[in-house]
């Protein structure tokens, strides 16, 4: 009987982890396949016993249910925990999920091969859902000056308060406004899943770094490369996050490179 993985969240049936899973359970010649699911706001506790009763042993969860999958979690790993999301679950042998984040050391590598160093120098974090708890995490180890953005202030504290107290939180159009000069600007908002967007300042040098990817990262983009900003998209993110969940599962680390090149000839096809 084939081993069900897959990714659970809602926009999904944009998502690359199935093409970049798949391929790497091809490559390792494991009997397993992995699939898309989508699961509407709301509706993660269903789903999930859903899932289990189709056999579906691992997943990854993406947007909007990262916070909302490690308060459904029997057990956590000690870096979800902190976080306060999960985007790694594991249905264990007496029923129950465990949770993990691989979300964090994702973007860890993706700063490494990047060789984006943030040390002391001003970072903005735009969003403050699950993934921008991850990405905070990641920043404020490193010694960043943080300063996180979000239409919501609230959420904003919230992060901050468990992730990054010394981090300074603004409304999105003050942080907008102030990021001008910032060393990286990380956009983790889901704005351009659904054709929106925001006005960037005139960059001084830095990076703009927006996590989605293809049509979902355009718009910030294309804005981004209009005011002089150094661009990165999410795809090599995806990919690292996709190879540390691959090694929970199987024990063994994939190919990155190989599915970072088929990930980027394909976006580049259909954008």
């Amino acid at each position: 009987m084939k081993l069900l993985l897959g990714v659970a969240g809602d926009p999904v049936t944009h998502s690359l982890s199935p093409f970049i899973h798949n391929g790497w359970l091809r490559d390792n010649r494991i009997d397993a396949v992995y699939s898309a699911f989508e699961i509407k706001a709301g509706e993660l506790p269903e789903g999930l016993r859903t899932l289990a009763g189709q056999g579906v042993r691992g997943l990854n969860i993406t947007l909007p249910h990262k916070i909302e999958a490690l308060k459904l979690a029997a057990r956590a790993s000690e870096k979800a925990r902190r976080i306060g999301a999960a985007n790694l679950m594991i249905l264990e042998e007496d029923g129950t999920w465990s949770a993990g984040n691989t979300d964090a050391p994702g973007f860890a590598l993706t700063l490494d091969y990047g060789g984006i160093q943030v040390a002391g120098r001003s970072v903005f974090v735009l969003g403050a859902g699950g993934s921008a708890r991850a990405v905070a995490a990641v920043l404020a180890d490193r010694g960043a000056r943080l300063t996180i953005c979000n239409r919501t202030v609230d959420n904003a504290q919230a992060l901050a308060r468990a992730i990054a107290p010394q981090a300074e939180v603004h409304n999105l159009e003050e942080g907008l406004a102030r990021l001008g000069n910032a060393a990286l600007v990380v956009n983790t908002l889901s704005t351009g899943h659904s054709g929106g967007g925001f006005e960037l300042p005139e960059s001084g040098g830095g990076v703009f770094y927006d996590i989605s990817y293809g049509r979902g990262a355009a718009t910030a983009l294309a804005e981004a490369t209009r005011k002089g900003w150094r661009r990165l998209d999410g795809l090599g993110m995806l990919v690292a996050q996709a190879a540390i969940s691959f090694r929970a599962w199987f024990g063994l680390m994939p190919d990155m490179a190989e599915a970072h090149a088929r990930c980027r000839a394909l976006v580049e096809a259909t954008s």
